[in-house]
């Protein structure tokens, strides 16, 4: 069975999606097999793993897994991604569109919260590590994952509003988690991203350690453009180029090897 990571922050543009991304990559570069799963109706980690919609060749997304909620429906609707490398092979994907926010109008539904860890029974059995992109809130699609998990890693920048999201991710896991019928889930680590040479961001960044101690993961994450830039691009960071890319590369790998010791696989 796969160790199931969901990437949580209730505020958006923490880096999530790019942490989710890049952590699949470095993952897989180590000869780990991971199947990311995109809850975010932006649908952005999809795209940025090389994946594109084609009406005329429409093939079912995770929305659609939700939807029919039967155990397994994951399989039927994972893909593997577009990028040209050898590692690819090794991350698969469960992809995300607009419509994935059709499926907020369930969270009335008795059980709907359970339908994402229905569809992943037995549908991510092949692979050692399952990442869950999150939107920006703890509402219904956030609660999916949850339900899901076994394991949370909060996503945050070193600012004010940030940090307190991220306090309030920990807060809902610890008085939410037996609600959403997964009382051993866990928060495995806090992954800080988007540093930069501010005194405001090393202020913060000593009040999230000072808030979550040993949780917080080392390296903390640099703010640098080529990062963007392969986001934007839609490539792997082992097709980027640039003074600061080996460092970049370097910083996820090590982010990589911490998860690893963290959530180890089963």
């Amino acid at each position: 069975m796969a160790q199931r990571v969901a990437l949580v922050n209730n505020k958006g543009g923490v880096g999530k999606t790019t942490t989710t991304v890049r952590l699949a990559e470095a993952l897989a570069k180590t000869g780990k097999r991971v199947l990311v799963v995109d809850m975010d109706p932006q649908g952005n980690a999809s795209r940025r793993l090389g994946w594109a919609y084609n009406p005329d060749d429409a093939k079912a997304t995770i929305s659609e897994a939700i939807q029919a909620d039967q155990p397994g429906a994951v399989a039927s609707v994972v893909q593997p991604i577009g990028w040209d490398v050898e590692y690819a092979s090794r991350i698969i994907l469960a992809p995300a569109r607009l419509e994935l926010e059709n499926r907020m109008s369930e969270a009335g539904v008795v059980g709907a919260w359970r339908r994402l860890a229905k569809g992943l029974e037995g549908a991510d059995d092949h692979v050692d590590y399952t990442l869950i992109d999150c939107p920006p809130s703890l509402f219904h699609l956030t609660q999916l994952a949850l339900a899901a998990a076994d394991s949370v890693v909060i996503v945050t920048e070193p600012e004010y509003d940030s940090a307190e999201a991220a306090g309030r991710v920990r807060d809902f896991i610890a008085q939410r988690a037996v609600e959403l019928a997964n009382p051993d889930l866990e928060l495995a680590g806090v992954i800080v991203n988007g540093m930069q040479n501010l005194g405001s961001h090393a202020d913060q960044l000593a009040y999230i350690r000072e808030t979550f101690g040993g949780l917080v993961w080392d390296p903390v994450v640099r703010h640098r453009s080529l990062i963007v830039d392969a986001d934007g691009d839609e490539v792997p960071l082992s097709e980027v180029r640039g003074d600061k890319a080996s460092e970049v590369r370097a910083t996820y790998e090590l982010l990589a090897q911490t998860m690893v010791k963290a959530v180890p696989t089963r």
